[in-house]
């Protein structure tokens, strides 16, 4: 039983160091993510990718970075994705809806822009407006995922969850189709205008060296008692 309890013992000692060694790794890549993000927000922005590019875009590689694109906005095929912002840079927060609507390029294919958060009480007054030709400037972003419990969007009143391309896609034209993999969160207007653009979160949890603190601590304990226990047996002998 001895050799039992101390092999048992060794293992999850080995086990902790493993899963700290591992949050130390998760550490160093969550940094040199947090500094290429920081290094692409500060680059002068680039066109939008076109939909030659589409199928093999690496989204997460582009995630964040500064866009412009021209097209028509098409307004009147506005989607409200219901959102409650906090802590919002301009004076609108609140329940509300971000305000997108697909903007189809002059070479065929469309992206959806958020063009920013509008209070609820405002908001159908975005949702069927005159298409006009713009140049979006913004932050190219992946699709949202949604989660297990998000709910299916309502196609009659025009209204998501999530900013996810492919569910926004079937609320729309096809015509206007194919549709980017990613989607473009507008810039920040003048004070005060609605939509309320430049609400992009930019936040990366780092907690990773807790963690691997707190799992070498488990290794050295688990150690601590294994030589405790050994030394208690040995004075029984």
């Amino acid at each position: 039983m001895a050799g039992i309890f101390a092999a048992l013992m060794l293992a999850l000692s080995a086990l902790c160091v493993y899963l700290g060694t591992w949050q130390v790794h998760r550490l160093a890549e969550k940094v040199a993510l947090i500094a290429a993000v920081d290094a692409r927000l500060h680059a002068p922005a680039i066109p939008a990718p076109g939909k030659t590019e589409w199928a093999k875009l690496d989204t997460n590689a582009l995630n964040f970075q500064p866009v412009t694109a021209t097209g028509v906005l098409h307004t009147e095929q506005t989607i409200r994705i219901f959102t409650s912002l906090v802590d919002g840079r301009g004076p609108a927060s609140g329940p509300g809806y971000w305000i997108v609507a697909p903007l189809t390029l002059a070479d065929g294919g469309s992206i959806f822009v958020n063009r920013g958060f509008v209070p609820e009480a405002q908001s159908r007054e975005y949702a069927s407006r005159a298409p006009e030709t713009v140049t979006v400037s913004g932050l190219l972003r992946p699709a949202e995922a949604a989660g297990m419990f998000t709910p299916a969007a309502s196609a009659a009143d025009r209204i998501d969850w999530v900013r996810d391309p492919a569910r926004l896609a079937a609320m729309v034209t096809p015509e206007l189709g194919p549709f980017a993999p990613f989607y473009i969160d507008q810039a920040a207007g003048p004070t005060g205008t609605l939509p309320q653009g430049g609400e992009t979160v930019i936040e990366f949890p780092n907690n990773h060296l807790g963690y691997a603190i707190t799992w070498y601590g488990f290794a050295v304990v688990a150690v601590i008692m294994l030589g405790f226990w050994l030394w208690r047996q040995r004075r029984r002998g």
